[in-house]
Order: structure tokens, then sequence, then C-alpha cells
């Protein structure tokens, strides 16, 4: 069986030592600039933030990073954007502080028109022996290749909206989502992008399923919720009960 951990918005499979990450949407506080929109141009730097902290996490459990695996949507424009390719740059001269830059992989996003890669590495999807990554916006064959047994994707950024009473208190916080599909084990990363939550999947729209999921709402119904706090992940049940 496979096993693997919530750690911050990363997940880590401690006995294959790889940790995953989710879209990072590099360029999306330039895209805001570009509209109009006045924001500090922090996103990077709280990217870094992160990582530092979820590899930290890492090592405080005793675990080794073997391999870095990027679940699409590094970057946020469909163009070319000098600003994106050079803070891509950062976070990998970052990680390959820990890791070195073969092991360190990219899978295709909806957003990676160019590949930015170092060496044009970025593929549809990548597989570790029972585990199969991908961004999550298309389906693959060898996703459901009877080897297979749990399927890690991005793409929903997904978020749960907690409220107290109607129309009192309301709070969105990043979640995992995970439950099973096809007979598969289906683990859904939230987005690590700061400026927003994502969105809640307990208030999803018919067409959103259509259009966006591949996995279908009457599966995804029953997927548990974990909810990430400030210092933890939490298990808010399942969907279909929020």
């Amino acid at each position: 069986m496979t096993t693997y951990e919530f750690i911050d918005k990363a997940l880590f499979f401690p006995e294959k030592g790889i940790l995953v990450i989710g879209d990072l949407h590099i360029g999306y506080d330039y895209m805001l600039k570009q509209s109009g929109i006045l924001v500090p141009e922090r996103q990077i730097d709280e990217i870094l933030s992160n990582l530092d902290r979820i590899i930290k996490e890492v090592k405080k459990r005793k675990g080794n990073i073997n391999k870095i695996i990027f679940l699409g949507d590094l970057k946020h424009s469909f163009g070319f954007e000098f600003e994106e390719r050079d803070e891509l740059k950062k976070v990998l001269n970052f990680l390959g502080k820990e890791v070195p830059g073969k092991d360190i992989i990219f899978v295709k996003g909806n957003h990676d028109t160019m590949d930015y890669t170092p060496k044009k590495t970025m593929k549809q999807f990548h597989t570790e022996d029972e585990i199969f990554f991908a961004h999550g916006h298309e389906n693959f064959l060898e996703m459901f290749d009877k080897k297979i047994k749990t399927v890690v994707s991005g793409h929903l950024h997904p978020s749960v909206l907690i409220a107290e009473k109607e129309g009192v208190k309301k709070e969105t916080f990043k979640c995992f989502l995970e439950g099973t599909h096809k007979g598969k084990t289906f683990i859904v990363l939230p987005s690590f992008l700061g400026f927003i939550e994502g969105t809640n999947v307990n208030d999803y729209k018919e067409d959103f399923w259509e259009s966006f999921s591949i996995i279908p709402k009457k599966d995804m119904m029953k997927f548990k919720v974990r909810a990430i706090g400030k210092d933890d992940v939490f298990d808010f049940g399942r969907v279909k009960d929020l």
C-alpha cells in the first residue's frame, strides 16, 4: 500500500522520498499589475518561503527528499513572459540545493504553453511504479493501467468554504481531495498560489464538472476533504456532507 503525508500545500511519499507540488501559477501577481490592479510583487518570495517551510518539516519528520514533482501550471500567462521564466529559475535554483536537477520532474499543465524548464523536459505525465502524476485537465489511457494504484493531480485548485452560521462568519481554506475513481485512489492537490484560496468544492456548479474536472461529480461527492490550517491538515469529512 502506498503511504503518503499531507505537508502544508504539498504531498509527500516518505517511502519513495517524493515531494509533490501543485499549481504554482508563477506570474499571477504580474498579470494583476498588467490588468491595472496594484498588488505588491511578493508571489515569488511567498513561494520560496513556503517551500522552505515544507522542506524543513519533511526533515523534521526524518524524511529524505529524493525527487520533486511539479504537477503543471508552473506559469500563469498563456503567452511568453520574461518575468515568469526568470522567477521559475529562482525556484529551481532554490530547490537545486536539495535535489539534483535531473530529479526535478515537470508535468505539463494547461497554462504551460511555453516550456521554461532548463532542458525543456516537461512531459504530459509521469509514473513512479504504481503512482501516476498528471496535471488533471485531461485523461490518459496510461492512467488506468492495472498497475497504477494511485493518481495524483492538481488543476482544480480545491478549497472549502466553512460558515458558522448563514450570513455570519465565513472562511475559505485550501484543501486536498482524496477518494476513489474507477478503482484507483485519486489525490487532488491545492494550488500553491497564495493570492487566492481556490474554488470551493462545496459550491461547484454543474458545468464545472463537465468542462473542468476529469473526475465526475458522483465520485467527487464521496471524496474526503483535507483542509489546510495554519499548522496542520484537518479532516473535514466528505464533500457531499459539507
